[in-house]
């Protein structure tokens, strides 16, 4: 089984976001959208710091050895930092991503809205579960 933190939203294309105590919030992938890529072997990223990012559109990308996937915005918003750690080291998105495998840090334009459509841990696990 998965582990899906209770205190962050879930995006159905499998992202998470959990927010910082400045009020940006940071996106990665879910343990279970990891777990079905098996080995994770590159993360690219399409935006910089100072970037936009809009809900639903592709940010980035991430391979393993099976497959090759892209990563969706869970939020819009401006691009305030990104993981440059994952260009070395991927496979900590497999390891821990919750954590030393988050993506991006966004400050979001449309938080209330935006946040409202995406689902809490016990709807992503019941999403997760009806895949």
């Amino acid at each position: 089984m998965s582990n899906i933190p209770s205190d962050l939203h879930y995006y159905k294309e499998h992202e998470w976001v959990k927010k910082q105590s400045d009020g940006t919030y940071l996106i990665g992938i879910s343990d279970y959208a990891q777990n079905n890529l098996t080995d994770i072997t590159y993360v690219g990223f399409k935006v910089e710091v100072g970037g936009k990012v809009e809900l639903g559109k592709i940010f980035g990308e991430i391979e393993s050895v099976k497959s090759v996937s892209d990563l969706f915005s869970p939020l819009s918003g401006e691009v305030v930092e990104v993981n440059g750690g994952l260009e070395d080291e991927p496979e900590a998105v497999n390891s821990d991503p919750y954590n030393k495998g988050w993506m991006l840090k966004v400050k979001p334009t449309n938080l209330e809205v935006e946040l409202s459509q995406l689902m809490n841990a016990d709807k992503y696990k019941e999403y997760v579960e009806s895949l």
